[in-house]
C-alpha cells in the first residue's frame, strides 16, 4: 500500500491533500478509484497514475483534489 507515495508529494501537495498516517489508507482507495484499479493493486495503480500524469496532470490533480473533499 501507498509504495508509489513518494513520487506523488507535489501531486497531493498541488491538489491540497496532507497526507498523514492516519489517512493514507483512505488516500490510497481514492487514487485507485480514480484510476479503476482495484484496491491494494500497487504496481498497477502506479502504472495508471503515471500515464494520466503524463496525459493531463492538472486534470489528475484536479480530479483527485474534487474526490478528496468529496469524501468529507
Amino acid at each position: 500500500m501507498t509504495c508509489y507515495f513518494r513520487h506523488l508529494e507535489e501531486v497531493f501537495k498541488k491538489a491540497g491533500i496532507e497526507v498523514t498516517p492516519q489517512n493514507k489508507r483512505e488516500v490510497d482507495r481514492i487514487i485507485h478509484g480514480i484510476v479503476g484499479v482495484d484496491y491494494k493493486n500497487c504496481p498497477a495503480a502506479w502504472h495508471q497514475v503515471k500515464n494520466r500524469l503524463a496525459q493531463n496532470e492538472a486534470g489528475f490533480v484536479s480530479t483527485s483534489k474534487k474526490a478528496w473533499d468529496k469524501r468529507k
